[in-house]
């Protein structure tokens, strides 16, 4: 918990106590020059965080910041510099949080993917590269909405989200169109392997 001393605030300018602090690197210093402004420091992360304990917790781990900064930048300004700190540092928690999500949903979207391939394995995977020519020839007899969706889930890689996105379909009719034409293509391939 950030304990600031009150002692002697009123007295002591912004200047000086940045050069005491400067001098120094007491914590009690830059507390009590950070006391000033606590509650913009607080608004401003409010304003991006749009929560009071996250808001709460920036301003903790801002002041952290400023024992470090403060020590390696010559500030004229402490208000307006203190403010672009506090915004860039939401910005930057914004963001990183916005990377995280973004990762955890393409994990999400491969391991899905990987599943569905291991879960589902198709004819397609059955077959030898012979059995090219023969595996063609069934794709074409499948009806359309099955032959796009193979195409898009098999040999382009796409997720159900992703091929029900650009065909503007339901998932699940996705999902129905793909295991539909599994079966067709299975068993027009077991029709073909009978009578070579």
């Amino acid at each position: 918990m950030l304990r600031i001393s009150l002692r002697n605030t009123r007295d002591d300018s912004e200047e000086s106590l940045l050069n005491q602090y400067r001098i120094s690197g007491d914590p009690e210093v830059l507390g009590n020059l950070y006391s000033r402004y606590m509650h913009l420091v607080y608004g401003v992360c409010l304003k991006y965080f749009k929560n009071r304990e996250d808001a709460k917790d920036a301003v903790m781990q801002i002041f952290e910041k400023l024992v470090s900064e403060l020590r390696q930048h010559e500030v004229k300004q402490f208000k307006s510099w203190l403010y672009v700190l506090t915004k860039n540092y939401c910005l930057m928690q914004l963001r990183s949080q916005k990377t995280a999500d973004r990762r955890i949903n393409n994990y999400k979207i491969d391991s899905v993917k990987s599943v569905e391939s291991i879960m589902e394995l198709h004819p397609i995977d059955k077959e030898d590269a012979d059995k090219d020519i023969s595996l063609k020839e069934c794709l074409e007899k499948l009806n359309d909405e099955q032959k796009i969706c193979i195409r898009l889930f098999y040999f382009e890689n796409k997720c159900y989200r992703e091929i029900a996105e650009s065909l503007k379909m339901d998932e699940k009719n996705v999902k129905s169109h793909l295991q539909n034409g599994k079966r067709n293509l299975k068993i027009c391939l077991e029709k073909r392997n009978e009578t070579e």
